[in-house]
């Protein structure tokens, strides 16, 4: 637990100035970092899939939706490399039929496409208007229901929720990870509203912390399911006491897009 706490103390303070001081490059460079680990964690730790060359050819993939979701986002860039991404997948699979199954190249896209996507929210909220203040949304809801689900759980957890699934996840933990969520949203609101002279929709900031933290909960849940198929406790040992990126970030691969949408359907933040 101590190793746990002192990863996170160091690490959260080196995100905050990734995603609030440096450009948004920065963050682009980042995300794309973190996505090629998630391919690397996601077929290759897990075992799902073996093929060195699918595993190449979804992390270039996933770096280059890094880095494409931090500049101009030209849409023909993307389809292009997108059709030349899946281009490559089936010529492979058609060239190792015997060997190569239409199921590794399924998860392969997936691992390639959807993680780095879903991720890369956090650089396309930068871009936003106040973007810098919506940031830490996602971060909030994703960091605040898992460490008071965590604290909360530890402390009156006694009914299990998932298991087989996820043996420490309880029912009293969840209540605390969305009573926590709420609650940092709230308070996230009013200093906007007191320190930073925003107009702000508590009511939106609220239905962001509710929804956040079912979707936290959803996103932990898959990832847990993926592991006990595989076999395996964890992803990685990239950062000690939580295991490897996708351990860490598996909630923030839907509550980042969560918060893009929100942000762009109901903002909360007036000036």
């Amino acid at each position: 637990m101590k190793t746990r706490i002192l990863v996170a103390a160091v690490g959260l303070p080196l995100l905050l100035v990734v995603l609030l001081v440096l450009p948004a490059i920065a963050t682009g460079i980042l995300v794309a970092a973190m996505s090629v680990l998630a391919v690397y964690e996601l077929l290759f730790c897990t075992g799902l899939v073996k093929d060195i060359r699918l595993m190449a050819v979804s992390a270039l993939m996933a770096l280059f939706i890094g880095i494409w979701s931090s500049g101009q986002r030209e849409w023909s860039a993307f389809l292009v490399a997108l059709w030349l991404y899946f281009m490559v997948l089936f010529g492979l699979m058609i060239a190792a039929h015997t060997k190569l199954r239409f199921e590794s190249v399924c998860v392969s896209a997936f691992a390639g496409v959807a993680i780095p996507l879903l991720l890369s929210s956090l650089t396309r909220i930068l871009t936003l208007d106040y973007g810098k203040f919506y940031i830490l949304v996602p971060l909030i809801l994703s960091f605040g229901t898992d460490s008071a689900a965590y604290f909360v759980g530890r402390a009156f957890g006694r009914h299990k929720m998932a298991p087989i699934v996820s043996p420490k996840k309880s029912w009293e933990g969840v209540a605390g990870g969305v009573l926590g969520a709420v609650v940092l949203m709230l308070l996230y609101a009013l200093v906007l509203d007191l320190a930073f002279g925003f107009t702000v929709q508590y009511g939106f900031a609220m239905l962001y912390g509710l929804l956040g933290s079912a979707t936290c909960v959803l996103g932990d849940l898959t990832f847990s399911v993926i592991k006990r198929q595989a076999g395996i406790k964890d992803y990685g040992h990239l950062l000690p006491g939580h295991g490897g990126i996708l351990d860490r970030f598996d909630s923030m691969t839907l509550v980042a897009p969560l918060a893009e949408a929100l942000i762009l359907m109901i903002p909360m933040l007036r000036m």
